[in-house]
């Protein structure tokens, strides 16, 4: 019978390194994320945040580690409409906070070294609750290093922190529509921090 007790035991603990219990069980009644109030969306990432931090670093990502030591770039988590209308939350490394902070809509250039960590959360129409997203990286590499995407690197992690296989095209793609911003999407208004 111990055996067996220690085998459960090794198990759990290889569940929850894994990442696939990390996210807490957050149920909402408000399916369609466009119609979350401010105050459901702040209970929605109190209920995970902690989950969202600690399934992002399991695997040992330098930046899942240290991201939310980072600045926030919104007051709190909203909805874009990218990004398959999840809730996000972008923080921005101490390299490229201070410009993109000023969420310019011309002549942006984010300096070399830039990252942008942005959490997600999605609503689970069918579960009727909030699932951990993955965690979006954005990283300005240096000039003329990655010229098909003018520098950005595009990364994911998974919510267990496994590393996603993006198609650096997919994303670039989308972020084209906003050249003039340095290629970057910022929060909605109404969430964004103030300088």
């Amino acid at each position: 019978m111990n055996r067996l007790l220690k085998a459960a035991a090794i198990t759990a603990t290889a569940i929850l390194a894994s990442g696939s219990a990390w996210a807490a069980d957050c149920p909402v009644t408000v399916l369609d994320p466009f119609d979350l109030e401010a105050g459901d969306i702040n209970s929605i990432y109190d209920c995970m945040k902690d989950d969202l931090a600690a399934g992002y670093a399991s695997q040992g990502s330098k930046v899942a580690e240290n991201y939310r030591n980072w600045t926030a770039t919104a007051t709190r988590m909203a909805v874009a409409g990218p990004h398959g209308s999840r809730l996000l939350l972008t923080f921005a490394n101490p390299i490229g906070a201070e410009t993109y902070l000023k969420f310019e809509e011309e002549g942006v250039n984010m300096p070399a070294g830039s990252v942008l960590a942005k959490e997600s959360i999605k609503i689970h129409k069918k579960k009727k609750k909030a699932v951990a997203g993955p965690l979006f990286l954005m990283t300005k590499v240096a000039a003329g290093e990655l010229p098909d995407t003018n520098d950005w690197r595009y990364d994911a992690l998974t919510p267990s922190g496994k590393v996603m296989k993006i198609k650096q095209s997919f994303c670039h793609d989308c972020h084209l529509g906003f050249e003039d911003q340095d290629y970057l999407g910022y929060p909605v208004e109404e969430v964004r921090v103030s300088n």
